[in-house]
Order: C-alpha cells, then sequence, then structure tokens
C-alpha cells in the first residue's frame, strides 16, 4: 500500500489502512494477553491490554506502514522474571501476535467462504472487498513479523533458541536490528511479497476465490 494509492486509489488505501491498523492491534494485544495469561502485568500496568490502536502503534512502525505496506506496533512490554514458565513464556508471548492473526484469517476466511455466499455477496460489494483486504493484510503482518529481525517477534524466537555461543550476535542484532529491518524493506521488500503470493496461493485461496 504505498503512499501514492492515497491519491491515485483513496478509498483501496483508507481501507488497507483500518484493516492494517485492526490487525496490528489485535496482534499486539495477543501479545498482552499472553503474557498476563502467564502471571506478568507488566504489559497490562502500562495500558496495553487493550485494542485500542493508540496504545500499540509506533511511530516508525506507523510511517513504513503508509510508506511500504507493512508496519509494526510498539513491542509488548514483559518481565521474564514474573512468567509461570520463564524459559517457554517468552516464546509463547512472541508466538501469540503472529498466532492471533493467523486465527483472524481463518476465523473471517470462514466466514469468507461459508456465510458471504448464502447473502449473495460477490467481488462488486463493499464488505466483500475490505474483508479481503483484511484477510490480506493478516497474512503480511503474520508473515512480516515472523522475519528474524528486532523488534519483530521472529527475533525474540531465534534469541530463544540461540546458544549462549551465538550472544554477539544477539547483542548486534539488539543494536542494529532498526536499522536492518529499515533496510530489509527498503531492499528486500520485493522478497516479502513473493512469500505472501505463496502464502496466498497456497492458504489464503481456501477461503479467497483469487
Amino acid at each position: 500500500m504505498p503512499i501514492n494509492f492515497l491519491f491515485s486509489q483513496p478509498i483501496l488505501f483508507v481501507a488497507w489502512a483500518v484493516a492494517l491498523v485492526i490487525a496490528i492491534s489485535f496482534h499486539e494485544f495477543s501479545h498482552a494477553l499472553a503474557a498476563y495469561l502467564l502471571g506478568d502485568i507488566t504489559a497490562k500496568e502500562e495500558g496495553r491490554l487493550t485494542l485500542n490502536p493508540a496504545a500499540h502503534l509506533s511511530l516508525w512502525g506507523t510511517v513504513m506502514l503508509f510508506l511500504a505496506g507493512f508496519g509494526w506496533g510498539k513491542p509488548v512490554p514483559f518481565n521474564p522474571y514474573n512468567l509461570k514458565h520463564q524459559r517457554l513464556g517468552p516464546v509463547i508471548i512472541a508466538l501469540a501476535g503472529p498466532l492471533s492473526n493467523l486465527l483472524l484469517i481463518v476465523v473471517f476466511g470462514l466466514f469468507f467462504k461459508f456465510v458471504f455466499p448464502l447473502f449473495g455477496l460477490d467481488k462488486g460489494n463493499a464488505l466483500y472487498s475490505f474483508l479481503m483486504i483484511f484477510l490480506v493484510s493478516n497474512a503480511i503482518l503474520l508473515l512480516f513479523n515472523l522475519l528474524p529481525i528486532p523488534p519483530l517477534d521472529g527475533s525474540k524466537l531465534l534469541f530463544a533458541v540461540m546458544p549462549d555461543s551465538w550472544t554477539p550476535v544477539k547483542a548486534f542484532l539488539q543494536q542494529y536490528g532498526f536499522f536492518i529491518l529499515i533496510g530489509f524493506i527498503l531492499v528486500g521488500s520485493p522478497f516479502l511479497w513473493e512469500l505472501l503470493e505463496l502464502f496466498q496461493r497456497y492458504f489464503l485461496s481456501l477461503f479467497i476465490p483469487f
């Protein structure tokens, strides 16, 4: 969703932005909920246990959302020492975000596939079009957040399985991850769109007649 859509297809631009904001908010809320259920109240105390987008959107993540078509929210804080499972807990919290987007894809995909036909809704319907955009935006967020680059969820999964001998690599990624991520978005985003196309072809197509 490049910014030029704002001028060439403003309705599509707004629909995509709304869909991504909803997806990001649910994604970050799921991180906070997982941490809370595992015994840590840090995210709740900082107002992150909510679906309110204002609590979750980050400045640079939102900027990239409008420039590149995908972005990220503010990392959800948690204290690993408060978790019921201190070793597995961070992994569960990291997975909660992408899994929440997968859940939205499945739930609304089934609605799309089985409920819409009952009402005769097709591609010419505004709700049909928005739901399609919503499913694709969740797929983008799911795939994007699995990249092993801080501050994305994939990096937390990587750090959880990284041996102690890789501590310098972890420190490097933590220090320069943001710049690596921006560089990837500027240079490597075609790779992400290729992944999205494969995901669309083999998974989203189960729900949406592309």
